[in-house]
């Protein structure tokens, strides 16, 4: 009987050895069927523009504010958009450029935006033993939702060759709240970076977005930014002052300036057509 016993005890040791080895990719699917697709996906190269064909253009800045009920998935928190560029950047796959101006031109490397992100904050309480100063150093990371917020630069073309208005993303920005240590109010807004979006189109469409509607359709945040499911409102045009809308408009004038340019690239593209 003891030995019956010692054998199970021998067998059942080892195989509990064996189930808490098992390698990480040896877990179980977590899903109904196998997704390949994301290493499949290949972009859709844009037409040919030559500068001959091109009658009219107006560069547009706009934000994206993740706050909205249609931005909600640039914060999943699974993967946000922000943690995305992040790793990719880590991992050698995008460059990113300085945010002093959106003409990209100086790259930055992960060492300066680590020391961007992480801060160091150095508070005084007192003992309540020995009722003396003690200086507690807190060290904080990075919080991805301190991003609510992401900038687009856009150029809209009309090609009189093929009749036909482009919109072309050509850089992407996170924004993030600038928190006040103390108060933990917000002071403002900030861009982290800029990154070149035309040279990052195939790293984002093998990166999948959260699809609200159907999780079997498996959209990627290429296609969000091509087929332009995101809410956004305009910043900027470009003008002879280069200023921004709000360097010349308060209040409810930001808002319905903002409209009239969105309304003036409309009537445009209408106005081109007579029947």
């Amino acid at each position: 009987m003891k030995k019956l016993i010692l054998g199970f005890l021998l067998v059942f040791g080892s195989a509990t050895l064996v189930v808490t080895a098992q390698p990480l990719s040896d877990r179980p699917r977590d899903a109904a069927y196998d997704e390949n697709l994301e290493d499949e996906r290949r972009i859709i190269p844009y037409d040919y523009l030559r500068e001959a064909d091109v009658f009219w253009r107006k560069r547009i800045w706009r934000i994206i504010d993740c706050r909205e009920k249609i931005n909600l998935p640039f914060v999943y928190p699974k993967e946000p958009l922000i943690s995305l560029m992040l790793n990719a950047l880590k991992n050698n796959e995008i460059q990113v450029y300085d945010p002093i101006d959106d003409e990209f031109t100086r790259q930055m490397d992960i060492g300066e935006i680590e020391r961007i992100l992480s801060r160091t904050d150095t508070t005084y309480t007192i003992s309540p033993l020995t009722y003396m100063d003690t200086m507690i150093v807190s060290h904080s990371e990075l919080d991805p939702l301190t991003f609510q917020k992401f900038r687009l630069k856009e150029d809209w073309i009309f090609d009189e060759e093929l009749s036909t208005m482009y919109v072309r993303i050509i850089g992407v920005a996170p924004v993030r709240d600038v928190i006040d240590p103390i108060t933990g109010e917000k002071r403002g807004e900030s861009v982290l970076f800029w990154v070149h979006y035309p040279s990052v189109r195939q790293i984002l469409a093998n990166k999948y977005a959260f699809n609200p509607q159907n999780s079997a359709i498996r959209m990627s945040w290429e296609d969000i930014f091509e087929m332009r499911m995101f809410g956004s409102y305009i910043v900027k045009e470009d003008n002879v002052y280069d200023r921004e809308i709000e360097s010349y408009a308060t209040g409810i004038d930001v808002v319905l300036e903002s409209e009239r340019i969105k309304l003036d690239l409309f009537r445009f593209e209408h106005e081109l057509w007579h029947y």
